[in-house]
């Protein structure tokens, strides 16, 4: 999946402001994450620490979030993060739970340095697993996360019933949404301009939006929509999470290796990959052999965007009003462009959807020249590309504004100091790749 940081930022916010923000009278997809009940008394000039653990697909980050909630009845404001990771991600432990529960030991240890022990009986400390474990078989998620909340009851910090879950691949996009429309400030103006979002994880990919016009609704089936109330304001949401459509699972279906269980001394090639490699890769626990082309012309962007159109093209449902829409794109999105140099690590940038495409052609184009630190390059430029084009239907020259974790290039929020404290977080919080 896609990362939480959407849900890590949002679901601790909703932790001391949702009893007089949101309204309670109607069953809500973030209640029961954190409790009300778990707020100081006295929340007047009051810091708040909170404890997300997200167990992606590639890696377990931990955020350990500091927020000031100076006037009670407001919005508390974030106040500074402490990010980290561990690779493997969650999954890889498939068959040792507690091996991977003890992965989550090591951040906590982060979370004691960094927080005053006075406050750790009353910080929350949460864990949302995505979709790595959401393609794994349903006892074996639930015995990793078993052992993971066995690690969590021994330590210092607050543990909530539901402390340790999965979640929802519709929730992820609706918290990204969420969180990316109230850092830029357009949850507070109650007109309904909001942005997009586009997020691409290593298992799954989401796209979520606000409709405005009344033919989108007409024509998205009804799951892929969902009303709620925020702000005092009525948000009927377009929200989808293609599960196996993440970057790396995108590589396993590019590869025809999906259905194989990584078959021993069988080599996948694809005409995305130098025709000299021969290499191994592990994902989900399991191990691939995989290599380039070796047939003569067999190598190059229109061989290679042949074989990623097969992932995509005719499996994905096309909103005409993506094209007229404004979206910010976020993680492999914002990886692969910075690792390309289309945009800067700490700035950000603004790219069309034609951009992706011209750099997967300058690299898959010199495949035997083209140094970088992933054979994946081409492949994940050329996915990149048909999945906008011909998966999601956005047009070549659709802008969109590549953000890292938070809010890349975007309007100062309030105050000066805020929008900078927003773009401090953005280079802080990025996971990795």
């Amino acid at each position: 999946m896609a990362t939480s940081w959407g849900a890590a930022f949002f679901v601790l916010v909703a932790s001391c402001v949702c009893s007089t923000v949101f309204h309670r009278d109607q069953q809500t997809w973030f209640e029961g994450v954190f409790l009300s009940s778990m707020c100081p008394v006295n929340v007047s000039a009051s810091t708040l620490y909170g404890i997300m653990f997200d167990a992606g697909s590639t890696g377990t980050r931990i955020h350990v979030y500091t927020f000031v909630q100076k006037i009670p009845g407001q919005l508390p404001f974030l106040e500074g993060e402490i990010f980290d990771s561990v690779k493997p991600g969650l999954s890889a432990f498939v068959d040792q739970p507690k091996q991977g529960a003890e992965s989550v030991q090591e951040l906590l240890e982060v979370a004691k340095d960094s927080i005053p022990r006075s406050h750790w009986k009353r910080t929350p400390v949460v864990l949302k697993a995505t979709a790595g474990l959401r393609l794994l078989p349903e006892e074996k998620a639930q015995a990793l996360l078993f052992e993971v909340k066995e690690i969590f009851k021994k330590s210092p910090f607050l543990v909530p019933d539901d402390s340790v879950s999965i979640m929802d691949g519709s929730y992820e996009g609706i918290l990204a949404w969420v969180t990316v429309n109230f850092l830029t400030g357009q949850l507070h103006s109650h007109s309904q301009e909001t942005v997009g979002t586009l997020d691409l994880g290593g298992a799954s990919t989401q796209i979520t939006f606000l409709p405005q016009f009344e033919k989108t609704l007409e024509q998205t089936p009804r799951d892929y929509l969902t009303s709620f109330e925020m702000f005092n304001s009525t948000y009927k949401l377009y929200t989808h999470s293609y599960l196996g459509f993440g970057l790396k699972a995108a590589r396993l279906a590019t590869l025809g290796a999906l259905e194989t269980e990584g078959i021993d001394g069988h080599t996948f090639r694809s005409a995305c990959l130098p025709r000299w490699l021969e290499a191994e890769w592990i994902f989900g626990g399991v191990k691939y052999q995989y290599g380039g082309n070796q047939e003569a012309g067999a190598v190059g962007f229109e061989p290679c965007y042949a074989e990623v159109l097969r992932v995509v093209q005719g499996k994905l449902h096309q909103p005409d009003e993506v094209q007229r829409s404004s979206f910010y794109a976020f993680s492999y999105y914002y990886d692969r462009a910075v690792d390309t140099d289309m945009i800067d690590y700490e700035k950000g940038g603004v790219l069309k959807v034609e951009d992706f495409e011209r750099k997967a052609r300058e690299v898959c184009d010199n495949l035997e020249n083209f140094t970088s630190g992933s054979p994946f390059l081409c492949m994940d430029l050329s996915y990149i590309t048909a999945l906008l084009k011909d998966g999601f239907g956005f047009a070549g020259s659709t802008i969109l504004q590549s953000t890292g974790a938070y809010v890349l290039h975007c309007k100062p929020v309030g105050s000066h100091q805020e929008g900078s404290r927003v773009r401090w977080l953005k280079a802080q919080a990025r996971a990795p790749a």
